[in-house]
């Protein structure tokens, strides 16, 4: 079979941002597993990246002739089994949307160039990531699939702690080196999944779907509902309620998060809360980058929406449906504006640009404490998104 590149659709990457700065639509996490996990899982094999180019660098694709699977698409046995057996030539669509096809050069790819090709149409309706807010709209059921993908033939660690009250056992699977002390996990509405080396502290509550992945803490006390993923690597305590933390972020203290999404080296300082839903009921508006104002969600549950290295101080209030762009720095009393762009640095009372150069600080160091280098490949894509960035922060236009 040839290499398999998961490309970045433009129809759906300027509506996923602000994540998509930081990443291909195929790096996003939802479920268990990140979209190109996913692929890698039916493919056996690890796929490349076609995305912008200043990110590249970071996410390489091979040379040569490559089967082009769309990156907002989550796979499932079905559909894998008819893109795998896609002959040169071939394009498989549901209605306009291009799901794969084979190209002679990548580098040149483009979604249209199906249309030249000879068309057969998948019979179902593929999950696809076309908006932010589907992140967490789709995630009960993408950590269904995912639980059942990665656990198929497996056994689970047993959960030894006599203090641990557990419903629905056959439906939670725990991974190797995972430390649950004094819990409660009702796994019977959705399964729960506990990742490896992680830790579920005393008093904790679960519901599933929930999922838990590698090297991550549930604090004491905390309250977790339904549909939820913790990504790698972060720490979260409060309540959360159908929300997905991409990894390398943290939410430990008391308030409540719900129906949102946190990038990746993030953190929620005490008592952060969001609301998800408006006081008259009515549905979400959400700020769109494409259309460069607020579009209508058609959700009565929209809360927190917040790009990779945001950060925000205690008792911080944020109103439903709002947006922080990447690298933004929020702070003070009152409740902040509904759109935040990137590099902001401020709250209610106003903003001012948080510079690069302050900006690599704070990512050295938070980096660091979890062994990892805020390198010179970073720095590049940092630096391009603070340009790409530049004309949402209105306030230096007035400068």
């Amino acid at each position: 079979m040839d290499n398999i590149i998961l490309f970045d659709d433009p129809a759906f990457r300027g509506s996923l941002l602000p994540f998509t700065f930081t990443r291909p639509i195929a790096d996003i996490r939802i479920g268990i597993l990140k979209i190109s996990e996913k692929w890698m899982h039916y493919s056996q094999s690890k796929p490349g990246f076609l995305t912008q180019d200043y990110l590249s660098e970071k996410f390489t694709k091979p040379s040569g002739p490559a089967l082009m699977v769309n990156g907002a698409v989550c796979p499932d046995e079905k559909l894998w089994q008819i893109i795998s057996q896609l002959e040169k030539g071939q394009a498989l669509y549901s209605d306009s949307l291009l799901l794969a096809c084979h190209s002679d050069f990548p580098e040149e790819f483009h979604p249209d160039h199906g249309k030249n090709l000879e068309r057969i149409e998948f019979a179902g309706v593929p999950v696809s990531i076309q908006k932010s807010w589907h992140i967490f709209q789709y995630n009960s059921a993408e950590i269904k699939k995912d639980f059942h993908l990665i656990t198929k033939g497996r056994g689970s660690l047993p959960i030894s702690d006599q203090y641990t009250i557990v419903y629905a056992k056959e439906n939670i699977f725990v991974e190797e080196g995972a430390v649950i002390k004094a819990a409660v996990l009702n796994a019977e509405n959705g399964p729960i999944y506990i990742g490896k080396n992680s830790e579920i502290q005393e008093g904790a509550v679960i519901r599933g779907p929930f999922a838990l992945c590698e090297g991550s803490t549930v604090n004491m006390g905390a309250k977790l509902r339904g549909d939820t993923t913790v990504g790698p690597h972060s720490k979260v305590g409060g309540e959360i309620s159908n929300s997905v933390i991409f990894g390398y972020s943290n939410k430990g203290h008391e308030g409540f998060l719900g129906n949102s999404v946190i990038g990746e080296w993030c953190n929620l300082g005490a008592d952060t809360n969001t609301s998800n839903l408006k006081n008259n009921y009515a549905a979400v508006k959400l700020w769109d980058y494409t259309k460069g104002g607020f579009a209508n969600t058609g959700l009565q549950f929209c809360g927190l929406m917040m790009g990779d290295h945001a950060k925000c101080g205690i008792n911080t209030m944020f109103n439903t449906g709002t947006v922080v762009g990447v690298g933004a720095n929020v702070f003070g009393d009152g409740y902040p504006r509904n759109f935040i762009p990137s590099f902001s640095w401020g709250g209610a009372a106003g903003f001012s640009t948080f510079q690069v150069r302050k900006f690599e600080e704070t990512a050295l160091a938070v980096m660091k404490r979890r062994g990892l280098i805020y390198d010179e490949q970073e720095k590049e894509i940092i630096k391009k998104i603070f340009e790409l960035t530049k004309h949402y922060r209105i306030w230096e236009k007035e400068v």
